[in-house]
């Protein structure tokens, strides 16, 4: 057991919950500077398409709008999920989390359809300055949902075996947070990459 683990261990429950909550909000504002940092390198870089494509000729409104239904759907699910955890009712949080999971892996596959049809374009990283910020930017956002998505997956076999004990609570809060981030920076994302190439 490391250093750090022994001293939680040592904290009274409600302190040691505490503590990791603090610990899970600074990763996400660590998360939330990387994100600034590519927002910034993106829009520094987007005039910078070297004769190829810019976002106007790659982005279709449609599909953008479906990842974002997908997306937004998906966080309103979570937040059903996480009524039916307060109410203490374990198979309408299993549901939700299902469907909340469902609809994530959905916007993945979406994401991943849209990099694959630009790369067959001629439209990879490799091509421009700008496209690299774009996949960076998109990707590293993709990257995110997918572990969001294994950790749905690991709090629903842990509410299964464990039931909604104190720390599994604790743990879907947590991992509420972080999908209501990813929502939060995908919102980001539409505003300043896709509407301003598509309009």
């Amino acid at each position: 057991m490391s250093l750090a683990a022994e001293e939680t261990a040592l904290l009274p429950e409600a302190d040691a919950y505490e503590q990791r909550a603090f610990g899970f909000w600074l990763y996400l504002m660590s998360d939330a500077i990387i994100f600034a940092l590519l927002f910034a390198t993106y829009l520094v870089m987007m005039g910078n398409t070297a004769g190829g494509p810019a976002g106007s000729d790659l982005f279709s409104l449609p599909h953008t709008l479906g990842e974002t239904l997908l997306l937004l759907t998906s966080s309103l699910t979570f937040g059903l999920a996480s009524l039916a955890m307060d109410a203490g009712r374990r198979p309408q949080l299993l549901a939700w989390l299902a469907v909340t999971f469902v609809l994530g892996l959905g916007f993945v596959a979406m994401e991943i359809r849209e990099f694959h049809g630009m790369i067959i374009q001629g439209a990879g990283p490799d091509r421009s300055g700008f496209l690299s910020a774009f996949f960076t930017l998109v990707g590293t956002h993709g990257l995110h949902v997918s572990a969001g998505l294994v950790f749905i997956l690991v709090m629903i076999m842990q509410v299964i075996v464990k039931g909604l004990s104190q720390p599994v609570s604790s743990r879907l809060l947590r991992l509420g947070l972080f999908w209501h981030f990813l929502d939060i920076v995908w919102i980001g994302i539409f505003s300043a990459v896709y509407l301003p190439g598509i309009l």
